[in-house]
This record gives C-alpha cells, sequence and structure tokens, in this order.
C-alpha cells in the first residue's frame, strides 16, 4: 500500500515543515496549497492519508473533507487546527475527520496521529478485500502486526507453506494458533481443497478415534451407519488437530502409522485406505517435557514436529496492540453495519502496558465490549480501564480449616486463572510444594463445579484430558478420594 501522505495547506512554511518531518519518518509527502489542487492531487496520487488545515481561503478543510469523503470514504484526514478551534476540530470529527492535530505541534505528535492514520487506511481496505476474497473455510485468514516477532513469523509461514511437513504450532492460549493453521493452508498447493479440524480434547478417546477415522455401521453401540472419518473427509486438503497432547496412548499409535504411512482402517473394518492429508498440530503444552515424563510418545513428537512454529504471547509484542485493536474494531465495524469505532491514545497506552493473559483471544473480547459499551465512536480509557487487571488465582495457600472464597460463575468464564505457585502475599502461611496447590486447587474447583470435570477444565484454563490424567494419578496414589 502506498505511503504516500497528502498535505494540504495556503502557508509553504507550513507545508515544508510538516513535509519534512513526514520524510523523516518514512512518508513520501505530497503537497498541494488549496482544496482544489487537493482533490486533483488525491485522484493523481491516491495518498494513505491526508492532512489538511482548517483555516484555508475559498475551499475550507471542512468543505474539502467533505468532498474528499464522498469520493473516497476509507480515506483518512486528518485535521490540523489552531489554538481556539477545538469546537471545530470536534465538528469535523462528526463529519467523518479521522483525526485532528493542534498548533503548534510536536514532530513526534504529528508521527503518531499520522501513522495510525495511515494503518486505519490498511486496514480499512484489507478488510474491504476480503469480503469478496474467500476459502473453502470462508475470509481468507489475516495475520495483523509490524513487531519483528510477526515478521519472522510471516517469513516462516511463507517457507513452509507449500512444503507437504506436519506442523507443529505451539504456543500460549489465546495467541491464534488456529488463525496461523489456517493461514498456513490459504497460502499451500492445497488452498483450494478442504481444510478440517478437530478439537482433540473435546472429545473422549472412543469418540476422537471415529471422529479421526470414521467407523462402519455395527463397529459399536450406537453406529447405525457408516460415517467417514476427518483423515478420509480432508483428503487432498489440510487436517488441524488443535490440543495435540490430549490424544490417548492408543490414539497416538494409530496416529503415528497415519502420519508414517498415510494409511489407516475404519473402526470396525480391516480395509486399508490411503489418503494425502498434510497434518498441522497445535498444542499449549511442552510436548518434549510430556515426552520426558511419558506422557507423549517420542518417535510421533517427531514425526510432528517436522516443521515447528512457536507463537509469541501478546505481551512479548505489545508493539501490535494498536494494530490488533483496530483490525479488532473494524471486524466489529463490518460484522454490524455500523462506522467503525477506535481507541483514543490513553487507551492504547493502557492496553499497550497490560500483561494480557488471554493474549489476543483476550484483546478481541474487550474490542467487542468496548464496541457495545462506548455510547460515542471514540473509546475512552475510562471505559476500558477496569477490565485490565490481570486475573487473580483461584486458590492460593490457605491456613487449615478456613474455608475458600470461590469466583462466581461470570468471573471463572470470563477469565479462566492460572495455576499459580504461591506468592510473596502468602509467605507468612508457609511454603508448600507446586503441586500440592496445584491438587487443592484443582479439587476445590471441582467441588465448585459439582464434579463436573468439562467446566472445571474450563475454569482452570486445561484440557478436560489432562485434568481426568491428573485426578487419574492422584486416585492411585491416594492423594484424593477415590470417589471423585
Amino acid at each position: 500500500m502506498s505511503n504516500k501522505v497528502l498535505i494540504v495547506d495556503d502557508k509553504q512554511m507550513m507545508r515544508d515543515s510538516v513535509g519534512s518531518t513526514l520524510q523523516r519518518a518514512g512518508y513520501s509527502a505530497v503537497v498541494a496549497s488549496d482544496g482544489n489542487a487537493a482533490l486533483s492531487m488525491v485522484a493523481k496520487h491516491r495518498p494513505a492519508a491526508v492532512i489538511t488545515d482548517l483555516k484555508m481561503p475559498e475551499m475550507d478543510g471542512l468543505e474539502l473533507l467533505s468532498r474528499l469523503r464522498q469520493a473516497d470514504d476509507q480515506l483518512p484526514v486528518v485535521l490540523m487546527t489552531a489554538f481556539g478551534s477545538v469546537n471545530d476540530a470536534v465538528s469535523a470529527m462528526k463529519k467523518g475527520a479521522f483525526d485532528f492535530i493542534q498548533k503548534p505541534f510536536e514532530g513526534d505528535q504529528l508521527v503518531m496521529v499520522i501513522r495510525r492514520a495511515v494503518e486505519h487506511s490498511r486496514l480499512l481496505r484489507e478488510n474491504a478485500a476480503l469480503r469478496t476474497v474467500t476459502s473453502p473455510q470462508g475470509d481468507t485468514p489475516v495475520l495483523v502486526g509490524k513487531s519483528s516477532a510477526m515478521r519472522q513469523l510471516a517469513q516462516q509461514i511463507h517457507q513452509i507453506a507449500n512444503s507437504h511437513g506436519t506442523v507443529m504450532i505451539c504456543g500460549e492460549s489465546g495467541t491464534g494458533k488456529e488463525v496461523v493453521s489456517r493461514t498456513i493452508h490459504a497460502h499451500s498447493s492445497r488452498r483450494d481443497n478442504v481444510m478440517l479440524a478437530v478439537n482433540c480434547a473435546a472429545l473422549s478417546s472412543n469418540l476422537l478415534e471415529s471422529e479421526l477415522f470414521g467407523h462402519e455401521r455395527g463397529a459399536f453401540t450406537g453406529a447405525d451407519q457408516m460415517r467417514k472419518g476427518r483423515f478420509e473427509l480432508a483428503d487432498g486438503g489440510t487436517l488441524l488437530l488443535d490440543e495435540i497432547s490430549e490424544i490417548s496412548p492408543k490414539l497416538q499409535a494409530k496416529l503415528l502409522r497415519v502420519l508414517q504411512e498415510q494409511s489407516f482402517e475404519r473402526v470396525g473394518s480391516s480395509l486399508t485406505m490411503k489418503v494425502d492429508v498434510r497434518v498441522i498440530a497445535t498444542t499449549n503444552r511442552d510436548l518434549a517435557a510430556a515426552v520426558a515424563v511419558g506422557d507423549f510418545r517420542q518417535d510421533l513428537y517427531y514425526r510432528l514436529n517436522v516443521l515447528p512454529i512457536v507463537l509469541p504471547s501478546l505481551r512479548l509484542r505489545t508493539d501490535d496492540v494498536p494494530l490488533l485493536a483496530e483490525h479488532f474494531l473494524l471486524q466489529l465495524a463490518m460484522r454490524e453495519g455500523r462506522d467503525p469505532k477506535r481507541f483514543d491514545d490513553e487507551s492504547i497506552r493502557l492496553m499497550q502496558e497490560y500483561t494480557w493473559p488471554g493474549n489476543v483471544r483476550e484483546l478481541q473480547n474487550i474490542c467487542e465490549r468496548a464496541c457495545v459499551l462506548s455510547r460515542g465512536q471514540v473509546v475512552k480509557a475510562g471505559l476500558i480501564q477496569p477490565w485490565l487487571i490481570a486475573p487473580e488465582p483461584m486458590v492460593l495457600i490457605q491456613p487449615p480449616g478456613q474455608p475458600v472464597a470461590m469466583p462466581s460463575l461470570d468471573q471463572t468464564q470470563s477469565a479462566p486463572p492460572a495455576l499459580m505457585p504461591p506468592t510473596a502475599s502468602v509467605s507468612t502461611v508457609g511454603i508448600r510444594p507446586l503441586e500440592e496447590v496445584e491438587r487443592e486447587q484443582i479439587i476445590q474447583t471441582l467441588g465448585y463445579f459439582s464434579g463436573n470435570r468439562m467446566r472445571t477444565a474450563k475454569a482452570l484454563g486445561i484440557g478436560v484430558r489432562t485434568l481426568g490424567l491428573k485426578l487419574k494419578k492422584w486416585k492411585e496414589m491416594n492423594l484424593v478420594a477415590q470417589t471423585i
């Protein structure tokens, strides 16, 4: 996209000053001395943004804004205003101006406003293009970010997309593993074929086996007809195995064979079927550590980890927060058929200082909440500040005999707590092993949800199978009641 910025001002000194500042920041500046010349320059140069003085002879900044909006409502226009013209600037904002900057201003302030305007333009046009560019799964996925981590990720995807090797994507929950998976597929030679996904943690071992490999009629109780599995249905395309760490040892062995030989049998059948499927696996666990303790097959780990990708957490790339936030606001505006809202500068600062335990998914949720609850087009810091508080662990170390305060159901659903070791704030109670603290937290959370393992696992931010394996281990060691 163009990095040209059109500068409109009837005073040459101002045009030269603004142009020099933007050129030093890497932008290409074009200038116009009045509104009519600006309209011609826009048609000729197609700039990424326009910055114009408010007070000009013949055609002032407000009229130019109106004419530009009629010609291209995706072109961001920034107004320069003198002291005392704030009311006019606010009026301009209501008429569609992207932002205004008050004279006199610092160079850094100017560059920041223009940078946001240019990025706003890019995202608007990118989202408009996505309405017509689709894949078998819907809109082509978009990776948003300009940090060094995201540039490296984009390079990795470019290198591996057309390979047929198995991809292992690791990262914390909410970092965008599925988006990266779909991006790889969308840029691969298989993009015209189907991409299917299976959440390995959401199904029991028997159901997952049937889901992956299919079954014959009568293979088990309730199998009243033949069913094709995901490997068969994804032939020629891509299969995403989400939360691969949660599959049982039996299925690990069967999956290893499929990866090695590209063949399998449906449940209840002796007929071997050959397929051509590219597998992408994702996990939020350290699989190498799981291999070390015997929870995951080493040979399967090496077969899956042919092309590894590690996604950075959002707290390690906070430079991308403004871009992601604007991207989500634009998506929401498209979905609702409304003009996009935007965060004010103080909101952006707060979000960049936040640690984002829920990563990109948490940011997306906050953007949607802000769109619903913000009364104006600009989301203020005061609205979002109460939401930017890292969740407390549900249970730390309680003195014997004291009741444990559990969070409300709404709290557990909106921000699952992490399993954490003791902190300094409870050091007076005494130091206990981390596994003991973890066990106590899990058991009490399980009791809070009346034994419901699915809701317990969701509240704790772990897989249902992981929860089951922990409980099984503790039962065998007589550390928990056998009835749990």
